[in-house]
């Protein structure tokens, strides 16, 4: 079957059809899938991605924006990757802080420690790093992964995670700021943060670990969507990448605070 070349006008071959179906059909049953099963049927990024298009088209939810995944070397390295991948996320998936969910919705879920930027306008290739800092907000944030397969992390193939969303389920977000309250584009690279459970003190990170600074996180996406005739749009938000190795999702309070001034995001799981 000949394919397209573009994401606006996807056309999916048998294989990428079920396999996007499968997909569609474990996130409403929350039954996971056997990697095993369907790991032929996407093994190259434009695969993966197209089935991730479709798969999002199926949810028939308005799209609330992105996730950049796989945005630290070690990270990378976990999964036999040379740059990032993104996910779109629906809108009713991004959760303002105090935010409450229960573990019997999810199936195997992480927390991540993020930073969320949101489009003021639209954005495009042609913006620089300090563009998109004069163009965006930003808000700390926690993330919760999920995969609709099983056992997942971390031996999912990077295929499979385009596959299914780059693995997004929830992201939790707290007050939002324009980024250019702060000083330079450098200055987003020293944003320190430290993630509780049940008020323990469980790691500390930097946002060095996004990239270098989670601006390049944002910038990647844009110019990751503009090859697939893509557009990240005002209003539309974007969870930059971990802090953070991601700890397995349990039920208590969650917590991460931020320095900067960023404040606090507190996620309850019953």
């Amino acid at each position: 079957m000949q394919e397209v070349r573009t994401m606006n006008e996807t056309r999916l071959t048998e294989n990428e059809r079920e396999l996007t179906q499968a997909l569609y059909n474990a996130w409403k049953s929350q039954e996971p899938l056997n990697e095993d099963d369907w790991s032929n049927l996407a093994t190259d990024d434009e695969t993966a991605y197209r089935v991730q298009n479709e798969l999002t088209k199926l949810k028939n939810e308005p799209l609330g924006g992105y996730k950049v995944s796989l945005t630290s070397e070690e990270t990378q390295n976990m999964f036999f990757a040379d740059e990032p991948l993104y996910g779109a996320q629906l809108a009713s998936h991004f959760l303002h802080t105090p935010a409450l969910v229960h573990l019997s919705d999810l199936m195997e879920p992480l927390v991540e420690v993020e930073l969320v930027f949101r489009a003021k306008e639209d954005l495009s290739t042609d913006d620089t790093l300090e563009d998109l800092m004069n163009k965006t907000t930003i808000a700390p944030a926690l993330e919760v992964p999920d995969s609709r397969f099983r056992n997942w992390f971390p031996s999912l193939s990077k295929y499979m995670i385009m596959a299914d969303d780059a693995v997004g389920e929830l992201v939790v977000y707290g007050d939002e700021f324009d980024t250019n309250l702060f000083s330079s584009v450098d200055a987003l690279g020293y944003i320190n943060c430290t993630l509780f459970y049940n008020g323990e003190n469980l790691r500390s990170g930097r946002s060095t670990e996004v990239l270098g600074n989670p601006l390049r996180s944002l910038k990647w996406l844009v110019d990751k969507l503009a090859t697939q005739n893509k557009t990240l749009l005002k209003g539309q938000q974007v969870s930059s990448g971990t802090l953070i190795l991601p700890h397995s999702l349990a039920k208590g309070t969650w917590q991460a605070q931020f320095d900067n001034g960023l404040g606090t995001v507190s996620l309850e799981v019953k």
